[in-house]
């Protein structure tokens, strides 16, 4: 991890501390990380601590804490120590995410399409009642599906639903009429101006459409939404899917399968030639960033479902996809390489990558498509 990602990683965890309430501060626009000073350890230091703590108002020590807490665990950290007034002292792990990794990755596919998923117990009800529109109507379904994923029982309702919206979208809800006393939610984005041409983009582009802005921004239709290149959101999700997909099938043709574990080293492979080396640098930097995100996907779930902001999900697709897709072409073994424990550690990353974007698009009622 360089010392820009591991700068990006702090304001990450702090972004995250912020939305879940643990600090009341802006988020910073850069963290400063250095080599420690006197009385510090590891590799690198922050003091953002001190830095936050008088908008926070907190101590630095308790900033620091909050911080370490979002820090132990992501990929490529190894140790986080607290010194002095409240620096945050961070010691890297050169494996690209080590045991934290491991342990990660294996749980996302053990999870499955489940993976960031709550059982919650309490027999919570939330019941969701949508304008006849079709936004309101897209939007409250999925804050549905986002809530039944944290273990809450969601009911939803219509003023009405035009038989097409359901044609083409997909849509559904529970029940239809005015609303009722009993409703916890009315569910009120801003409307679409032109639903002809949003509904002419068909299901996956219309409902990308209608659920990455926020509620309180408008939809802005057009055939962007369908074209198959990288200037396109809703195509880079997909297209990362399906790559992982077909690092399956070509590990598979190659005779291994994946299984978590340690990444490699840089260098390890350079005895294979030139390529191999540059696939084994290239999974090293970026599995921190894409371990991190992948990490974040069960607060994302969580926040999403609780501010009713399907938009949450969309964006965190869209941000472990960027990440992922650096890493995909080092996965496999390249020039005279034999497939080895590290390629079967890449692809369990990979597949790990895949899985969560599948079950991301699955709860915005999108396909996730094997190939393209």
């Amino acid at each position: 991890m360089t010392p820009v990602e591991l700068s990006r990683t702090v304001l990450h965890a702090v972004r995250r501390a912020v939305d879940a309430g643990e600090l009341s501060v802006a988020v910073p626009e850069r963290a400063v990380v250095t080599p420690p000073g006197p009385g510090g350890c590891g590799d690198y230091a922050t003091n953002i601590a001190l830095q936050l703590a008088r908008p926070a108002g907190q101590t630095p020590q308790r900033v620091a804490q909050v911080l370490r807490r979002r820090l132990v665990g992501v990929g490529g950290i190894a140790d986080v120590v607290l010194t002095g007034p409240g620096f945050i002292n961070i010691s890297l792990d050169e494996g690209g995410g080590g045991a934290v990794g491991v342990g990660l990755v294996a749980e996302v596919l053990r999870a499955g399409g489940r993976y960031g998923y709550a059982e919650r117990a309490g027999g919570v009800v939330v019941r969701l009642h949508c304008a006849r529109e079709v936004r309101a109507v897209v939007v409250g379904e999925v804050v549905g599906r986002l809530l039944r994923a944290q273990g809450v029982t969601a009911r939803t309702s219509a003023e009405g639903v035009e038989p097409r919206w359901t044609d083409v979208l997909g849509v559904r809800v529970d029940g239809g009429g005015s609303a009722s006393a009993e409703v916890s939610v009315n569910v009120r984005p801003v409307p679409v101006a032109d639903p002809d041409s949003l509904l002419a983009l068909g299901r996956d582009a219309g409902r990308w459409a209608l659920l990455r802005p926020a509620g309180h921004d408008r939809v802005r239709g057009g055939e962007e939404g369908l074209v198959q290149r990288e200037v396109n959101p809703l195509f880079r999700v997909r297209y990362v899917h399906a790559r992982t997909r077909a690092l399956a099938r070509n590990a598979a043709d190659l005779g291994f399968a994946a299984e978590p574990g340690p990444l490699g080293e840089a260098g390890a492979d350079a005895d294979a030639g030139a390529g191999a080396g540059a696939g084994a640098e290239r999974v090293l930097l970026a599995a921190p960033a894409t371990l991190a995100a992948l990490g974040d996907h069960p607060r994302v779930l969580a926040a999403a479902a609780e501010h009713r902001a399907p938009d949450r999900l969309a964006r965190h697709l869209v941000a472990v996809a960027d990440a992922a897709l650096p890493l995909l072409p080092g996965v496999l073994p390249r020039g005279g390489e034999k497939p080895s424990a590290a390629h079967r550690a890449r692809l369990a990353l990979a597949e790990a990558i895949g899985t969560v974007l599948a079950g991301g698009l699955s709860l915005l009622g999108i396909d996730a498509p094997d190939h393209i």
